[in-house]
């Protein structure tokens, strides 16, 4: 008896401290949030109006700090601005000594001393560079991701800075848009689960720590839906499309507290986003409850009088702050005329006080006001970019490559193998594998394929074969592509007749993909299509190494091709990882977050489109379908896809759903192979019968493991009303009964199919 007392005094007194523990760590959490406010408020009532509107006025860096003061003009009022404390923010300024001589000017000269956000495109990196956002997200690794952003973060913030423009967490499904290589591909909810592992990589546990800085989910909304993949073109979608596709990546990265939001360039339903009250106002402010901060994108304010939606730039800042935009990236709109706004009753001044509350609160959070110069330690900025982290860059990109085909097992190489031809000019490049969005990184830093290579054969004999390009190659410079130069396909040719195995290096320049760039051909650029089909009539045993921003539509290699792998662009660690994966030290294990098309023609074209009326032929003589008459509707390689250099079986589907807030479906899945390798498995559903149209699948869970060889592996998926339900046209998140199907498969398009009804 005296035992069982002893013990319950033991449970209720461990019960009792775990209480206190909790309520006191709820309480300093409640103290620290209380205390930046009521710092915010303080320091509010301080500010006058003018100084309210420089803290949303946010400026390019515009002279060479370590220069002479700028004397006249434009830079000379910037400056001016500066000292009196008229900018919250400035970007492309980075390097100890250039920031902390801004952040001298504001904290030492101006009235209140209230520090500057240092902004700039970390997008994949900054001096050391993982692959571009849509090759990280093929390695279906929300771990790695995480990891990456977290080394772009603490580079980034080791040089001054504290504020990257990324993720960008825009859902796109047409391959010609060229800032598809910026994204996570085209589903919203692999896109969510990858935006949420950046914005935790970029803030890190801790916001104030010195290694941490601030996210900034982009672009707020639509812009992957831009029409005909026109960079900064219209954008003309459904509600069920708004609220199911582009929405949820967002309210994803705001339920996991990203710092701040862009403003897109396009319209919505005829409105600029940049002024859209609906979205910024209604959605992200009210209804998701965002306390961070909205960025106009570069001069998307004053683009409204481009868009007819103003007649000037002072209204076109009237519309942007009512609406919700707080902070102006180089419009000029809001220092030029907020004050007078305000003072005309046409803004109220609880607008600025809510904007200027918000950027304030990202600062006091960041802890600028304690340490103006903690971003500015020259000690560690030389011992972090001269010691960069290559092993974890080295492992993304390893885990972004994905293996499209290999017939023959062609690959993996054996170290011995002679008479290897290397042909492509991009195999000895070191520049174009950096890809876009690498303004912080050194020219020409990549390690080349050849350079990979050298490290495991010298057996091999390089030959050119063109030049993808001709002239300058410098961002923003449009890329002079070589459409009519075949004077070097003869020595490649004559090479490859005399190789056992070629390796094909094509693919898009580094600078051909990202803002800016559309196309509206996605073959292989330039005369390489040639090429590759002059080599392959002397030569059949080609293995086809991509290097690319974005889809391509390849029909022609994925018939004839024997092995061909999607590299990408890499970054830094390029060459490398490649030659890795062609020698088997690393078993390719990436899957395709984009849908890959047979022809232009087809885009947009993505695995969760709907059922339609006419979906099929009644007979094989049938016109009257949805259906191309020149091409298959299906994909040159779906959502998902990817290989590996050993073979993976599904069995034992079940589902389990008795408890209806809880469906358990589970399967096994077996290495048959020879080789460990890793699965990325993964569960869709598709509800047959419902309010709205559901799409034919959607991707509700993944997951990625490592087998050995004859080892199998039972997975559980547990499917509640977050997987099962969707949002309809009012933008209410609904649950409804009914009957499902379920595939557990290894790509989109391959698995184990059941069904269960919910009740």
């Amino acid at each position: 008896m005296n035992n069982i007392l002893n013990i319950s005094l033991k449970g209720l007194l461990s019960a009792i401290l775990f209480l206190l523990s909790f309520s006191i760590s709820y309480s300093q959490k409640k103290s620290s949030n209380d205390s930046i406010d009521y710092k915010v408020e303080s320091l509010l009532k301080k500010m006058t109006l003018e100084e309210k509107v420089g803290q949303m006025n946010q400026y390019n860096g515009f002279w060479d700090v370590t220069g002479p003061t700028p004397k006249e003009g434009n830079a000379k009022q910037k400056y001016e601005h500066l000292k009196k404390g008229l900018v919250g923010s400035v970007l492309n300024v980075e390097g100890t000594t250039n920031v902390r001589k801004l952040q001298e000017i504001v904290v030492k000269e101006s009235r209140l001393g209230i520090p500057l956000l240092f902004g700039f495109d970390v997008i994949h990196g900054h001096k050391t560079l993982s692959p571009i956002p849509l090759g990280e997200s093929a390695s279906w690794d929300l771990a790695a991701i995480e990891k990456s952003a977290r080394a772009a973060a603490v580079e980034a913030s080791a040089v001054g800075i504290n504020w990257t423009f990324a993720p960008m967490v825009d859902i796109s499904r047409d391959a010609r848009w060229g800032r598809v290589m910026e994204g996570a591909g085209e589903d919203p909810y692999l896109g969510s689960k990858i935006g949420i592992a950046r914005v935790h990589g970029f803030q890190g546990e801790d916001l104030s720590a010195p290694t941490s800085i601030v996210a900034c989910a982009k672009h707020f909304a639509g812009y992957g839906f831009v029409e005909a993949g026109r960079e900064y073109n219209s954008v003309d979608v459904g509600t069920s499309t708004l609220y199911n596709i582009i929405l949820p990546s967002f309210k994803a990265a705001v339920d996991n507290g990203v710092g701040t939001v862009m403003n897109a360039f396009n319209i919505l339903n005829g409105v600029p986003s940049t002024g859209n009250k609906f979205l910024l106002r209604e959605i992200l402010k009210s209804k998701w409850g965002f306390k961070g901060f909205v960025v106009s994108d570069w001069g998307s304010i004053g683009e409204m009088v481009d868009h007819g939606f103003a007649k000037n730039i002072k209204e076109t800042a009237e519309i942007a702050a009512n609406a919700g935009s707080d902070m102006d990236m180089e419009s000029y709109a809001y220092i030029t005329y907020l004050k007078q706004l305000v003072e005309e009753g046409k803004v109220d001044a609880k607008v600025i006080d809510d904007a200027v509350r918000r950027i304030l609160r990202i600062k006091f959070k960041l802890g600028l006001f304690d340490n103006p110069y903690k971003y500015c330690d020259t000690k560690r900025e030389q011992e972090i970019i001269n010691h960069p982290d290559r092993a974890s860059v080295l492992e993304m990109a390893k885990k972004s490559i994905v293996l499209l085909k290999n017939e023959n097992n062609l690959l993996p190489l054996n170290i011995n193998q002679q008479n290897i031809a290397v042909i492509g000019s991009l195999a000895n490049d070191k520049n174009s594998p950096l890809g876009n969005w690498r303004f912080g990184a050194k020219d020409s830093s990549a390690i080349s394929f050849l350079e990979g290579l050298n490290k495991y054969t010298t057996n091999y004999k390089y030959a050119k074969g063109t030049d993808l390009t001709t002239g300058k190659t410098v961002f923003p410079l449009e890329l002079n592509i070589n459409e009519t130069d075949t004077s070097q396909f003869a020595e490649a040719v004559n090479l490859a007749k005399n190789s056992g195995v070629v390796l094909m290096v094509l693919g898009e320049h580094g600078f051909q993909s990202g803002e800016g760039r559309s196309r509206t051909k996605l073959g292989l650029p330039g005369v390489q299509q040639q090429l590759l089909e002059a080599v392959y009539k002397v030569n059949k045993n080609i293995v086809l190494v991509l290097m690319n921003g974005r889809p391509l539509a390849l029909p022609w290699a994925a018939e004839h091709v024997p092995s061909i792998v999607e590299a990408w662009q890499l970054g830094t660690e390029t060459g490398d990882a490649i030659a890795q994966v062609l020698f088997g030290d690393y078993n390719p294990s990436g899957k395709l977050p984009i849908t890959f098309p047979r022809s232009v023609g087809q885009c947009p074209i993505f695995y969760n489109h709907y059922h339609t009326g006419r979906a099929s032929a009644k007979s094989k003589d049938e016109v009257f379908y949805s259906h191309y008459t020149d091409e298959s509707v299906s994909p040159l390689y779906p959502f998902g896809y990817g290989l590996s250099y050993t073979k993976f079986q599904y069995s034992n589907l079940t589902i389990d759903a008795s408890d209806a807030m809880h469906i358990k479906v589970k399967a096994t899945i077996t290495n048959t192979g020879k080789r460990e390798g890793e699965e990325v498995a993964q569960l869709y559903i598709h509800q047959k019968v419902a309010s709205v149209v559901r799409p034919v699948k959607e991707l509700k869970g993944f997951q990625k493991f490592s087998l050995s060889p004859n080892e199998s592996k039972e997975i559980t998926f547990t499917l509640t009303d977050a997987e099962l339900g969707f949002y309809n046209n009012e933008g209410k998140y609904v649950v409804e009964p009914g009957e499902f199907d379920v595939m557990i498969g290894t790509n989109s398009q391959e698995g184990l199919m059941g069904t269960f009804t919910r009740k």
